[in-house]
């Protein structure tokens, strides 16, 4: 049997370390040089603040001299923080409270509110509505159902989302304009803007007419303002003029 001398074991990495700690040496050196140039030298002023001097006052205000808060009119924040019901539209003239749902799926308001998963049912794909008001952090929802003439339908909707990263009223608002000029699902028309919002668009339908039913007529108006969405629907089986859906619209547009 033959034997194989064994080679002796390569010592590993000798120069790279030798190299690697001159280096570290050097770089040790240069700062502690760097920073006794730097001792030597005369300090330089920093530069004037963008912003120069803020004032305040000396002290607080007396008693009785401090400006008078925001009303409720000028603080809207501090309006949609108290109770949302109060900023629902009153009832219009002629109309009375609904005795059944007017969405199919749906629940009527209890006490002026509806749960998230009440107000998913209004839409076609409840499941998916549902789980975007749990992702844009929907707060609540408070609403109203009233019923007019014979077969004539109104449902006010005030919706609301927690303040955060996202933008809960804009985004919600903005997926449902989104759709309403289209045919299939909307109004089949651009619509027109909401006096007093940049945002805000009234839609009315064109009729629908089916073999052995009444004709169905509709309008819709859509905007926010701040963290609330609002939501109107008006159903009838006559004719649903702009005038209608407008004067709705604006009027809860200058209650938030």
């Amino acid at each position: 049997m033959s034997t194989v001398d064994a080679r002796p074991p390569r010592r590993r990495g000798r120069t790279a370390l030798l190299l690697a700690t001159a280096a570290v040496l050097g770089l040790v050196a240069g700062i502690a040089v760097g920073y006794g140039v730097q001792a030597e030298r005369p300090p330089t002023p920093l530069p004037a603040l963008a912003q120069p001097g803020l004032a305040y006052p000396a002290k607080a205000l007396p008693e009785g001299k401090e400006p008078d808060p925001l009303s409720d009119k000028e603080d809207r924040g501090r309006r949609a923080a108290g109770d949302l019901r109060k900023l629902l539209i009153a009832k219009p003239a002629g109309a009375r409270e609904a005795n059944a749902s007017i969405f199919e799926g749906g629940s009527l308001p209890d006490d002026g509110w509806l749960t998230p998963a009440d107000y998913a049912f209004e839409f076609v794909s409840e499941g998916s509505m549902f789980e975007g008001f749990v992702e844009d952090d929907i707060r609540r929802i408070a609403a109203a159902d009233w019923g007019r003439g014979q077969y004539g339908q109104i449902a006010v909707r005030l919706a609301q989302f927690r303040s955060g990263a996202g933008l809960g009223a804009v985004d919600f608002a903005e997926s449902q304009l989104d759709y309403m000029p289209g045919a299939e699902r909307g109004a089949g028309n651009a619509g027109h803007p909401i006096k007093g919002s940049g945002n805000g668009r009234y839609f009315v339908y064109p009729v629908e007419n089916k073999p052995g039913y009444l004709p169905v007529y509709k309008a819709r108006a859509l905007g926010y303002r701040g963290d609330v969405m609002f939501d109107i629907h008006i159903f009838d089986t006559k004719p649903i003029s702009k005038k209608d859906i407008r004067t709705l619209a604006e009027r809860q547009l200058e209650r938030l």
